[in-house]
């Protein structure tokens, strides 16, 4: 006749009044979301062996904890010496998969053919003598715990420390060891979550084998979830596993798996009735709020894609400018070097017909490199690589200086070139040289863009601010127009008729500038043929 012991069989193996209700809550949880939790990231990341490790932790884990319901519920002494064999075994296979796993996270590569040997040799000893009396000596029936021998203890218990302790003395030889910060992170978060669990499930079992109070021992099952914790963490943070949308899924998931392990205490039908909505509506909610956040993730992805494709498009551009703009340079260079040597004498003496094609050809050259410069200086204020010599300026004397210069080509054209400049201090902290391109751009525009009337070149300082201007009587610029002069290669419609070599680039130059000192530009026009006036804005010393 069987001896049982002194309760009620179990129904379904895992449930009897032996069994206490908190086992329910603090190990099924942890067994489900483990396992769903190593399944999804392998199904995300197959190629990857830690995730196919992580995987072999998280079944182990489940079979053991499942084991474990089965040997609190069953009060038959055949079930527990069988099962109770087959917990030993399955407990150190947890371990030393643990153990290559956190070799293959902190190395990014498997273990060597020898390495894996040594490993195999640790399970060997608990193969050999599982059915021996080395193993288990017998049942305790007052409790229906198993008998284990003093070398199954000391072993189990001895490899599961001694593996716990290898993969901490491991991480902080490759923390150490490590330059890179990010990977250094990722290795601290990832021992302290695995520690936890192996000691915590370590100490749990050697109290409940060197005390017998095996309830004391669920303790250690709460070190699952701890570990699933921190590696949702570095999902999220940092990316391990190569796994997206695993903070909602764990959240909506972990969620549903807590309130469905209510369903093990309540005892009154309507809160059957009420867990079961609750239970429903998690899940319902929970995949939409997935789908939502996977839609966010894919747009994002998208965009991320879109700008590596921009920035490789600007670079490429950035490179064809700097090409052509630095070939077009040495042939204007090249041409403006003959007809200098032609107007000195270099080749014999001219007529006045070529004397007049080769001062011709020097003005179109020396433009050409202008222009040149122009769009080269326009790339490099556009990427901010160029450093400005930022001190206090005498606006006033540039302004007044460019004038000067700029005088005899106005006459020359036929126009009246004023000034109204203030007699106040107008001390702007800026960098001359680019200032002056500024106060240059805009006199020489003028001049280009009207044909006929005056050209009027102002200064005036109001509320702590500088304001140049040059006023008009020109082209004029429409509202349209206004749209697209300053920005890269923007053009008035009634510009280009007038200067049909125009490039857009001297405006959002000066754009460019005057921002980077601070400042802001903007042009006034009644419009099409009712002149106009550009206006640079900069804060006073």
């Amino acid at each position: 006749m069987n001896l049982l012991c002194p309760w009620e069989p179990a129904k379904y193996l895992i449930f009897s009044a032996n069994v206490p209700s908190i086992l329910y809550y603090a190990l099924i949880p942890g067994m489900v979301i483990s396992l769903l939790f190593s399944i999804y990231v392998f199904s995300r990341d197959k190629k990857n062996l830690s995730s196919l490790l992580l995987l072999f932790v998280s079944i182990f884990f489940f079979i053991w904890g499942f084991l474990d319901l089965i040997l609190f519920a069953t009060n038959d002494p055949q079930v527990v010496m069988f099962f109770w064999s087959v917990v030993i075994l399955v407990e150190p296979l947890i371990y030393i998969c643990a153990l290559y796993l956190a070799y293959t996270f902190f190395t990014k590569k498997d273990v060597s053919f020898y390495g894996k040997l040594i490993l195999s040799a640790m399970i060997l000893p608990v193969i050999v003598i599982l059915s021996t009396k080395y193993n288990l000596l017998g049942v305790n029936l007052g409790d229906c715990t198993a008998i284990e021998s003093t070398f199954i203890i000391f072993y189990t218990y001895g490899l599961e420390i001694l593996i716990s302790i290898a993969i901490i003395f491991f991480a902080i030889k490759k923390n150490r060891a490590s330059q890179d910060t990010k990977q250094k992170k990722e290795i601290t978060y990832f021992t302290i979550g695995l520690a936890l669990f192996l000691l915590a499930l370590s100490s749990g079992n050697i109290i409940g084998s060197f005390t017998d109070n095996w309830v004391l021992s669920q303790l250690g099952y709460f070190g699952m979830p701890i570990f699933v914790g921190f590696l949702g963490y570095l999902i999220v943070r940092y990316k391990s596993f190569n796994v997206k949308l695993i903070a909602t899924q764990a959240l909506v998931w972990g969620l549903a798996a807590l309130i469905g392990a209510q369903f093990f205490f309540v005892k009154v039908t309507i809160n059957y009735f009420l867990t079961g909505i609750t239970f429903i509506a998690t899940i319902i909610f929970g995949q939409m709020l997935i789908k939502s956040v996977k839609v966010e993730i894919e747009q994002k992805e998208e965009l991320a894609k879109l700008n590596v494709d921009l920035q490789n498009l600007l670079k490429q551009r950035e490179s064809l400018v700097h090409l052509v703009t630095h070939k077009v340079k040495g042939s204007f260079t090249h041409t403006k070097y003959l007809f200098a040597g032609m107007l000195d004498g270099m080749f014999g003496p001219l007529t006045p017909e070529l004397k007049k094609a080769a001062d011709l050809g020097m003005e179109s050259d020396n433009n050409g490199v202008a222009t040149v410069d122009l769009i080269l200086n326009a790339s490099n204020l556009q990427k901010g690589t160029v450093k400005y010599d930022m001190k206090p300026t005498n606006f006033k004397e540039l302004v007044e200086k460019t004038f000067e210069e700029k005088k005899e080509q106005a006459e020359k054209k036929g126009l009246k070139i004023e000034k109204e400049i203030t007699s106040d201090d107008c001390t702007v902290n800026g960098d001359v040289f680019w200032l002056k391109e500024v106060v240059h751009n805009f006199i020489e525009n003028s001049i280009r863009y009207t044909k006929a009337g005056t050209v009027t070149v102002g200064l005036k300082k109001e509320n702590g601010k500088v304001i140049y201007f040059v006023r008009d009587t020109g082209v004029g610029v429409t509202d349209e127009d206004k749209k697209n002069l300053f920005t890269e290669g923007g053009r008035g419609a009634n510009s280009v008729k007038v200067n049909v070599d125009s490039t857009g680039y001297g405006l959002y130059t000066v754009k460019l500038v005057v921002e980077a000192h601070g400042g802001r530009v903007w042009v006034e026009s009644d419009g099409q043929d009712k002149g106009s006036t550009f206006f640079a804005e900069l804060s006073a010393v």
